[in-house]
């Protein structure tokens, strides 16, 4: 035996992804640890989190069959992508691809299958797993692709391998039988890249944020720390007695870091496939779920669903909302709908892992009356302790929080990205000043709470979805009726904001608002260049769109007589 002190195992012991498997099967490893429940079969799949840790081993040793080669800092290790819903073969991915040394690529099977095709490419995937309903998806971007990816599994709850053109193509289940249920996960540097998530290229294409088993350590260990600091009784941290829904997207940005921190924890993990309404009912009452994170447009969706009276929601505590800003008059209707839960809000992007800001009731504030409380609910919120949080002027400085005066946020910590994966002038746009400047504008308000007031490339925010509108404008100027078009948002209670179109036709055109979404579904959705739910919903034709002293639309121009607008515009939904 050899003597002598190991600061490797100590001062320099590697803070790694791989340490968050351990706690649940040597606490717990022979309680159900992991629950799918297919969206289309409504089959339920259960797993202890034994079960489900052999199952990640064999993953892990599959990837090493296929020669999938580690990273180092600086340098990520073969990616590795999926095409995956919220599945437990998805969770079983999040581990062994990261915890061998390689390098995660969750893609967002909502972009535009032009960005899809782009992001493979981009990141240089070696291999990509696939779920069977997403395989058409695949196929669509097979011919584009398949010089760069080497190798494709496909991942069913039904054995066999459907047919296909696509070449080099394995069956998940099968080849995890094959392999050994035993694995040695290596010490790898906790700089090494875990995870390459792509934003949805609202202002352009696609970039890739790179996440280190590090930034994700931490960032998961303070999401964990913040529950303790709760002062809200209606939204108390619930330990090892939570039963979380994972209703984010697993492509979606970590689906807001839950694969991490619920591991972690050791609390059974309730897995969708994807969200349909009366599956969210049937699982919350079913496993007796206590809470779930969600988009504003799926509260919505929950108030206007007819048999949700037939559901024991009753298990319900706690709703975390983001991807968009909470609207009061929709807290206050789905919380009276399903009565003993409280939604509150939060901020983040894929840049941030995502979370940043969360909504939290201050001490003080404890006795205040529910009116009061849900106002400070909805406001975005106060910074995630561990990360430093500013809005500030065009000069740098921190803004006054006197609730009027917009900034920008600007934010920096150990779970902010440090760079986008082969785009150094994209970074050097972003990080700047010691700062990373995310675009967005905001006030701070007296209580120092912070509130997003605007976006500042007018970004359009549709549920839990960014709506492009330079790439919208763009396609409309393409129309040879079209002279000129801009694309603004919307309020609107079900998605948040929804896309409006200001148009001028051509002198003499004969054209019509529909004749604008047809030219843009034949030459956006038909082509992969945008996707449907991009579309925008109202359209306004106009003689003259307002503009800046430089000659670009001013959209704040639009905003402030938006009633104008709107009387003119006809809502493309109706029949």
């Amino acid at each position: 035996m050899v003597k002598g002190p190991f600061p490797e195992f100590s001062s320099h012991y590697p803070l790694l992804l791989t340490t968050f498997m351990q706690r649940p099967i040597k606490t717990y490893p022979n309680e159900i640890g992991v629950v799918y429940r297919n969206h289309i079969t409504c089959e339920y799949h259960r797993f202890t989190w034994i079960e489900w840790y052999k199952r990640t081993c064999r993953l892990a040793n599959l990837l090493k069959a296929f020669n999938a080669k580690s990273g180092k800092p600086g340098k990520p290790g073969d990616r590795i992508a999926t095409m995956a819903l919220n599945t437990h073969r998805h969770l079983e991915l999040y581990f062994a691809v990261p915890c061998i040394g390689a390098t995660l690529h969750p893609i967002n099977v909502r972009l535009a299958i032009d960005h899809i095709t782009y992001t493979i490419n981009h990141s240089g995937d070696k291999i990509i797993f696939v779920d069977d309903v997403l395989l058409p998806l695949l196929e669509s971007a097979y011919d584009k692709i398949k010089d760069t990816v080497e190798k494709f599994v496909y991942m069913s709850d039904k054995p066999g391998l459907p047919n296909t053109k696509i070449e080099n193509i394995y069956e998940y289940e099968e080849l995890l039988s094959q392999q050994s249920d035993e694995f040695e996960w290596p010490y790898l540097n906790e700089d090494n890249y875990a995870t390459l998530c792509y934003t949805t290229g609202t202002t352009g294409l696609p970039k890739g944020a790179m996440f280190t088993h590090r930034a994700l350590y931490i960032f998961t260990l303070h999401m964990i720390a913040y529950t303790s600091f709760l002062n809200d009784p209606t939204h108390k941290a619930l330990g090892e007695n939570n039963v979380p829904m994972v209703t984010t997207p697993l492509f979606h940005i970590h689906a807001w870091g839950a694969p991490f921190i619920y591991t972690f924890l050791a609390v059974k993990m309730v897995l969708p496939g994807t969200f349909t309404v009366d599956g969210f009912c049937e699982l919350v009452q079913t496993e007796k779920v206590t809470s779930v994170a969600v988009v504003p447009t799926i509260l919505a969706l929950l108030i206007e669903y007819p048999d949700i009276d037939k559901y024991d929601l009753s298990s319900l505590i706690s709703v975390s909302v983001g991807g968009g800003a909470l609207p009061l008059g929709l807290k206050k209707k789905v919380e009276k709908k399903i009565p003993g839960f409280t939604a509150s809000s939060g901020y983040g992007m894929t840049e941030t892992a995502p979370t940043t800001i969360r909504a939290f009731v201050k001490k003080y504030m404890r006795d205040w009356p529910k009116e009061k409380l849900d106002e400070v609910r909805v406001k975005t919120g106060l910074p995630m302790p561990g990360l430093e949080v500013e809005v500030v002027d065009e000069n740098g400085n921190t803004v006054p929080h006197d609730s009027e005066t917009i900034g920008e946020i600007v934010i920096r910590g150990p779970w902010v990205m440090e760079k986008y994966y082969k785009s150094p002038k994209k970074t050097a746009d972003v990080w700047y000043d010691g700062w990373f400047h995310t675009g967005d504008l905001a006030y701070v308000d007296e209580e120092d709470f912070i509130v997003i007031a605007d976006r500042i490339k007018d970004v359009i925010r549709s549920g839990a979805e960014m709506v492009p509108t330079v790439l919208l404008e763009n396609l409309s100027a393409m129309a040879d009726f079209v002279l000129e078009a801009t694309v603004v948002g919307v309020p609107d209670e079900v998605w948040g904001e929804i896309p409006m179109a200001l148009v001028k036709f051509v002198p003499n055109s004969n054209k019509v608002e529909k004749d604008l979404i047809d030219f843009l579904t034949t030459e956006g959705v038909d082509k992969g260049k945008i996707t449907k739910w991009m579309l925008p919903k109202l359209v306004a034709i106009v003689d003259e769109i307002p503009r800046t002293s430089v000659g670009k639309f001013n959209k704040i121009a639009i905003r402030e007589d938006l009633d104008q607008f709107l009387a003119k515009a006809k809502d493309m939904r109706k029949k």
